[in-house]
């Protein structure tokens, strides 16, 4: 799913920024489903798996396929590529946007696992 890119940098500004909202989703998505899953007896695997999950769909999806179609695709005209090229922010930083919002969701889970652990004193080795 495309969110609103058109206030981002390009490069490897559009791919920091790209990746703080990222992680900014999975610190939220952590904490919500810390929150329920305290309430219902998980674990952190599960915790951690279903924010993982939702905050990719939400923040890494739209990019990814974009990166995944354009490597795979079979785009039959010049017209067709300069098309789908339009619609897409900064398409020569693509990859860096995916890789930073990659490490974005995963930085911004495991802040959040830390600040649950610290919080509720689960200070046991894992």
């Amino acid at each position: 799913m495309h969110y609103d890119q058109s206030w981002m940098g390009y490069g490897i500004v559009g791919g920091w920024e790209a990746g703080a909202l990222s992680a900014l989703a999975g610190l939220l998505l952590f904490g919500l489903f810390h929150w329920v899953g305290r309430r219902s007896g998980w674990s952190y695997g599960p915790q951690i798996g279903w924010s993982f999950l939702l905050a990719m769909l939400l923040t890494v999806s739209g990019d990814l396929w974009d990166l995944f179609y354009f490597n795979y695709a079979r785009l039959q005209s010049l017209q067709l590529l300069k098309a789908k090229l339009a619609q897409v922010h900064d398409p020569d930083g693509i990859g860096t946007r995916v890789l930073c919002e990659l490490l974005g969701v995963t930085a911004g889970i495991y802040v959040g696992w830390l600040l649950c652990r610290r919080r509720h004193g689960d200070r046991r080795p894992d």
